[in-house]
């Protein structure tokens, strides 16, 4: 299905306005010496007096500051232009070191001074994502848990304490309040295109971390404090992100890039086809770029009134205003519509899952080394969507060699990390402690047989009789051939029946919240029993070798000998 071509941008009249236009309206040419000392201090005060106020509540009045500040910020685009590099490096470079990101903000500058619209945009998404880490670290100098918004950081009286209120005010007319440009929201969420976002506006964001890292440091060497960078997040599993294989995606991404211009042509506006062409220069910009895109074409898809939706809407059953979600109709293909949900939900939302988009854009992940295997899933991914949204004159590309081994790979895609799909991998994660038993060194049979029948207390054998009951209740709902009537217990212990209902697909999308919580019960039992596995594996290793050394005392040994019975009864000895 393409799209109309007469839509032209994501964002509404108000908001292009805002970005677009306010900054504009005034021609007065700005001195940059009001804001800049001569030893390359930035003027705050100069700054501040441009932010305006509302006259009721004398909160910040967003619309006459962009339109005071509009100058400013064209005054410094100018300055920057004006420098060579090693003139910035040796004027702010140093004032960058707080943000623990010095090379992103150089790269910034370099994009400035060429103004390529799509590298812009691109730089301020890696200085909103660098800059509002670094906030979170000056944060927590004064404060104890960070605000997990942007705008509830800017906001904060520690970074008002740090800072000034007036300072952060300027921040918040720039990022992190959805009444000013909101430059960080609009680009991580798709709404603006690269075209829409004026390179002034990052000139200034990179201006203002120079000038906040000047007053930073005053108020470290004032304080004594010293700044401590949180570690980033490390994706330590990367196998379990991995839904396409790595046999589909050793291809030329100039292949890549030729595909998704057919594709975008017909899908999406034009105005992304810039972003794609970065694919082929850094492998972090790939994860960087396929968001927003996403995201955006996700926005014509949900068709509803308002432009201003993101993530969280798409993945939602109803919107805000208790609309039913228009995705599955428009998608045509309610079962696609739960695979591109149970994706999105795993890579971006479910707490145990990897939350890429979540994290690049707080800065909570190391651009610089963001792995390889992750971006190509964003990038096969991307793929597979907007191959699925094409027009049927598209159908020889969809059978493509290269691209129906992704389409197949999508069309299979099973949640991983919602509440369900986690309780299956620790239930047969516990499967596979418990057959690790029959593996563990034991002691001549002859040995343990001596107590055989003197030791068989009641307890065990209540708690057989249990199991069996709970078994042969169960026995209705296994899969065929799969257990035995005539062994319950040993039957539906197999790691083959557990295998086989694991495998079992469960749609998790919306799960009710009883669902939820008996999930949650059933987690703490599964982890239970793991740990109560790994304590006998652990404490029979510990009992053989002392057996075999004769370093057992006579009571050790008969507790010993009575493990080895319960163990090579399966089970009951949990």
């Amino acid at each position: 299905m393409a799209l109309s071509n007469s839509v032209t941008t994501c964002l509404s009249q108000p908001v292009h306005y805002v970005i677009c236009k306010l900054g504009f309206e005034k021609k007065d040419t700005y001195d940059i010496n009001n804001i800049l000392s001569g030893n390359g201090e930035v003027c705050w005060q100069a700054v501040t007096e441009h932010v305006c106020y509302l006259e009721s509540d004398q909160s910040v009045d967003y619309i006459k500051s962009i339109r005071s500040l509009g100058p400013v910020c064209e005054s410094v685009t100018l300055h920057f232009k004006s420098l060579a590099k090693e003139q910035f490096v040796i004027q702010y470079a140093s004032w960058f070191h707080w943000t623990n990101c010095t090379e992103i903000f150089l790269e910034v500058f370099d994009v400035l001074q060429y103004a390529q619209t799509t590298e812009v945009a691109l730089g301020l998404m890696k200085l909103t994502s660098c800059l509002e880490r670094a906030l979170g670290d000056v944060y927590l100098l004064k404060g104890n848990d960070c605000p997990f918004l942007l705008r509830d950081l800017l906001a904060s009286e520690q970074l008002a304490v740090v800072f000034g209120q007036a300072v952060m005010n300027v921040l918040r007319i720039f990022i992190g309040s959805p009444y000013g440009l909101n430059l960080r929201n609009v680009l991580w969420h798709g709404f603006a295109s690269p075209q829409e976002i004026p390179a002034k506006y990052c000139a200034m964001l990179l201006f203002l971390t120079a000038g906040l890292g000047q007053l930073l440091q005053t108020y470290l060497l004032q304080t004594k404090c010293v700044l401590v960078h949180r570690p980033y997040v490390i994706f330590l599993s990367l196998e379990e992100l991995v839904v396409f294989p790595g046999k589909y995606l050793n291809i030329s991404k100039f292949f890549i890039l030729y595909l998704l211009f057919l594709l975008l042509s017909t899908l999406l506006l034009m105005r992304y086809c810039d972003f794609f062409l970065l694919i082929c220069t850094n492998v972090r910009i790939e994860a960087l770029v396929s968001f927003p895109l996403l995201e955006s074409r996700m926005h014509f898809l949900m068709l509803i009134k308002t432009l201003f939706i993101t993530f969280c809407e798409i993945k939602a059953k109803h919107l805000d205003n208790e609309e039913v979600n228009q995705l599955p109709v428009v998608l045509e293909e309610p079962a696609m519509a739960s695979i591109l949900k149970e994706f999105l939900w795993d890579f971006l939302n479910h707490q145990e899952g990897p939350r890429i988009r979540d994290r690049l854009s707080h800065g909570e992940i190391n651009l610089e080394a963001f792995p390889r295997e992750v971006a190509n899933q964003i990038v096969a991914f991307a793929i597979t969507l907007l191959c699925r949204f094409s027009d049927e004159d598209m159908f020889s590309l969809k059978e493509h060699v290269v691209i129906k081994p992704l389409m197949n790979c999508a069309s299979c895609y099973q949640s991983r990390f919602h509440p369900i799909s986690r309780l299956k991998k620790q239930v047969l994660e516990c499967m596979k402690s418990i057959h690790l038993w029959s593996q563990l060194p034991t002691v001549p049979e002859e040995q343990v047989q001596t107590i055989k029948g003197s030791e068989e207390n009641a307890e065990a054998s209540t708690l057989i009789l249990m199991i069996s009951e709970i078994t042969s209740q169960l026995l209705r709902y296994m899969p065929q051939n799969c257990c035995s009537s005539d062994d319950p217990i040993n039957s539906v212990l197999t790691e083959r029946l557990l295998v086989e209902l694991c495998d079992t697909r469960v749609c998790t999308l919306y799960s009710p919240r009883p669902v939820l919580e008996i999930v949650v019960i059933l987690r703490k039992i599964s982890a239970q029993c793991h740990q109560v596995s790994e304590q006998v594996t652990g404490s029979a290793e510990v009992r053989y070798t002392q057996w075999m050394n004769k370093t057992l005392r006579s009571r050790q040994r008969h507790n010993y000998l009575r493990m080895l019975n319960r163990l090579a009864g399966g089970f009951p000895v949990l």
